[in-house]
């Protein structure tokens, strides 16, 4: 059995998060991952601490199943060795700030030019087109500009970032997506195409619940902390030692929670007797449910509203989640071992495809280029054109 990707090659020339995420997601649906740095390797090596071997975990668990090779682009020479590559590539992606990849002479057009049938995959922050285009921009500016920033948090407290890299890892799966429909489009036509994906246009396709309800009503949406604006109860409680998160706005579940809480008459109460009445008056509801959930442990009440077919579930930390049974049980954690690393950890693709091999177990590479040379023996080059290009400061091998 092999995996869905087999035979796949993709040339990674991005860099940071969504980028190399993305490839990475190919890579372990089994496409081979040709990972171009520049000299001293990509800047996501420094996103620590914490560090491995000198590389940043942040940077190990994002490069999975890929072989580095540095190439140093603004020597006389650098783009013909990436444009040489690509030839023998199904893939490019890359993540230089729009017109960026055109002055090094390794765009669109250059590479198509040596390869008409490939994928031309460009990650940026606000996109191709547009006032903002020639922004830079990071997770946090786009969180920042894209909107989600303005409905994280709480009322009495400033916007804040979703706690994880949201536009990145957004980006990175609808990167991930649009190429899979480029090579199927790829099969069916011949031809390749170029794919565009802008952080800022993840982030607004990844808000479409409140955005969609804002376009409707024209209403800013609020802070809500962890309460959902289009539901109620739907939140976390804190209890006697944690919190529990509760889901019981259905017709059925909510007289199911009044009866569990011992409060029936809440249930008939016309303040609160149907969903939309209980949005509107959120605060005084949870005046009412919030004492109730501090009287018992977390343990206690997960106990009663799963018994009662309350959806529900406490808040786990990190640690956790990753030692939890279902985690385990789901292989979503995958440990793969480097002699410099040893073993890493990280959480694996979510997809899982049937009658597929083992997914890849490659390392991230600690070591910048360090499979430069075998690269280009694979790609062609002579051994006498490598040793020149090394010499040249063109290409290199690990710094050790």
């Amino acid at each position: 059995m092999s995996q869905a990707l087999a035979g796949v090659k993709i040339l990674d020339l991005s860099q940071g998060a969504a980028g190399p995420t993305c490839a990475m997601h190919l890579g372990d649906l089994g496409a081979e991952i040709i990972k171009i740095e520049p000299p001293g390797g990509e800047w996501g090596r420094s996103l620590g601490p914490p560090f491995v071997a000198g590389a940043a975990a942040a940077y190990l668990g994002m490069n999975r199943n890929k072989r580095s090779v540095v190439v140093d682009l603004k020597q006389d020479g650098g783009s013909d060795v990436v444009l040489r590559l690509a030839e023998s590539c199904d893939v490019a992606l890359e993540s230089f700030r729009p017109g960026v990849a055109d002055r090094l002479g390794i765009g669109y057009e250059a590479m198509t030019l040596r390869n008409p049938d490939l994928v031309y995959a460009a990650i940026s922050a606000f996109g191709q087109e547009g006032p903002w285009r020639d922004r830079p921009g990071v997770d946090g500016v786009a969180q920042a500009m894209g909107g989600i920033m303005s409905v994280t948090g709480t009322e009495d407290a400033g916007p804040v970032k979703v706690g994880v890299p949201a536009a990145d890892m957004a980006g990175g799966a609808f990167m991930t997506q649009a190429i899979l429909a480029a090579l199927f489009d790829r099969e069916r036509t011949g031809k390749g195409r170029r794919v565009d994906v802008s952080l800022l246009g993840a982030l607004l396709a990844f808000q479409v619940v409140p955005l969609s309800m804002y376009l409707a009503s024209g209403e800013t949406p609020r802070r809500l902390g962890s309460a959902a604006p289009y539901a109620a109860p739907n939140e976390a409680y804190a209890t006697a030692d944690g919190y529990v998160m509760v889901a019981a706005y259905t017709a059925k579940r909510w007289p199911a929670l009044c009866e569990v809480l011992g409060r029936p008459d809440l249930a008939v109460d016309p303040r609160f007797d149907d969903n939309a009445k209980r949005v509107g008056a959120r605060s005084e509801l949870n005046q009412v449910l919030a004492p109730v959930f501090a009287s018992r442990a977390t343990a206690d009440w997960i106990d009663a509203l799963e018994a009662a077919d309350i959806l529900c579930g406490p808040i786990l930390s990190y640690p956790e989640l990753v030692e939890s049974e279902q985690v385990a049980s789901g292989k979503m954690i995958v440990s793969v071992e480097h002699p410099a690393t040893g073993t890493v950890r990280s959480p694996q693709i979510p997809a899982r495809l049937s009658g597929s091999g083992a997914p890849p177990d490659r390392p991230a590479p600690p070591i910048a280029g360090e499979h430069t040379t075998e690269v280009l023996a694979e790609s062609g080059f002579s051994d006498e054109e490598t040793t020149d290009l090394m010499e040249r400061g063109v290409v290199a091998g690990p710094e050790r």
